[in-house]
């Protein structure tokens, strides 16, 4: 493991882009295409940063696999056509966060990557539709993990980039991501802009910010606790 650099992993939907109105739609879709009725909102904005097989299961446990598995599909189907409608519209960046990783990409002793739900797929199109190819130097996605909170993502990611534990941080913005991060045995910051309620995050994160602008003094603080 590197002594030197340090790595920061950000989850996307809820704390790098706000695709919130987009994943409440195709849920609908998916919802519609079993004839089954739809959560509520925030419910269905609860299950965001899990894998879309156990986000289903656990939206609609009393539906059998196969009406799960056409669910995960017309999800898929609805996502990519919303997203092939709007283009960079469908999950607009949050304020602050094109800034920040651009900063932190010139940085010699920062690396950054990506944990998120999404699929291969469904990053890609993101990152090409923002311009933010080549910005991460690892990108974990659902087709190649177990679902969050479980620590994967994050083990992997260090293994990638060398970096310990005590010098990766997670920033996300839903309790699965801290505990996938103290799972690891790396640290965790929570965002207030997401789709998890602030009090439940505050007893998962080891802080939470509520702007991108906070996050440097956040970063810091956790580099000299483990200096």
């Amino acid at each position: 493991m590197s002594a030197d650099l340090r790595l920061i992993l950000f989850d996307v939907d809820g704390t790098l882009v706000d695709s919130q109105g987009d994943i409440v739609a195709s849920m609908t879709v998916a919802f519609d295409a079993v004839g089954h009725p739809v959560p509520d909102r925030a419910t269905v904005l609860g299950i965001v940063g899990l894998s879309l097989d156990v986000a289903m299961a656990r939206l609609a446990p009393e539906l059998d696999a196969p009406a799960q598995g056409r669910m995960v599909a017309a999800y898929k189907d609805s996502y990519v056509a919303l997203r092939a409608t709007k283009g960079a519209a469908s999950s607009p960046l949050y304020p602050g966060a094109a800034q920040v990783l651009r900063a932190l990409a010139g940085r010699d002793d920062v690396l950054i990557g990506v944990a998120t739900g999404k699929s291969r797929r469904g990053l890609d199109a993101l990152l090409d539709s923002h311009g933010l190819r080549g910005v991460f130097v690892t990108e974990q996605v659902a087709d190649h993990h177990p679902s969050k909170p479980h620590p994967s993502m994050v083990l992997t990611a260090m293994d990638e980039t060398g970096v310990d534990p005590r010098d990766t941080v997670v920033v996300g913005d839903t309790v699965f991501d801290m505990q996938m991060a103290r799972a690891a045995g790396a640290h965790g910051i929570g965002v207030a802009w997401g789709y998890h309620p602030v009090d439940a995050l505050q007893e998962h994160a080891g802080q939470v910010i509520d702007d991108f602008g906070a996050l440097d003094v956040a970063l810091n603080g956790i580099w000299r606790a483990g200096r």
